[in-house]
């Protein structure tokens, strides 16, 4: 099975940013530069991707038995692999196709979309890839 790349940390709140950097470097035994942090601070949540391949299961183990970890009460737990998504605040009478472009861009982390639905009241859509792909 295919596994994540990325770790979502619950419980944020008590650990600055810099902190956290510091942290997730000596756990991985990575650089800065090997993975990606995004915040989400309305949920207390962040999202770590590994720009670099590393055992993301063997990670998440090692974070749930560190020491800082269990000190500022975060946990780590892998992304869910997802084939779904939902795009929100989307522009007024915007396309599937646009939407199936944008989404399959290789760079912004897409891949093959099977199918969109738009949901034009709410200015949102579902979008369906064909495999594990662009859940970031």
């Amino acid at each position: 099975a295919e596994t994540s790349a990325s770790v979502v940390f619950e419980n944020i709140q008590n650990c600055s940013p810099n902190c956290f950097s510091l942290l997730l470097e000596n756990i991985s035994g990575l650089a800065v530069d090997d993975f990606t942090v995004e915040v989400i601070p309305e949920i207390n949540v962040a999202v770590v991707t590994f720009i670099k391949a590393i055992d993301t299961e063997e990670f998440v183990e090692k974070c749930s038995q560190h020491k800082r970890v269990k000190e500022f009460k975060m946990t780590a737990r892998l992304l869910e692999l997802t084939q779904a998504i939902k795009a929100e605040h989307l522009p007024d009478n915007v396309s599937t196709g646009l939407i199936t472009v944008y989404f399959e861009s290789p760079r912004s982390g897409g891949g093959p979309v099977s199918n969109v639905q738009l949901l034009p009241e709410e200015n949102s859509a579902i979008i369906t890839f064909c495999g594990h792909k662009g859940n970031t």
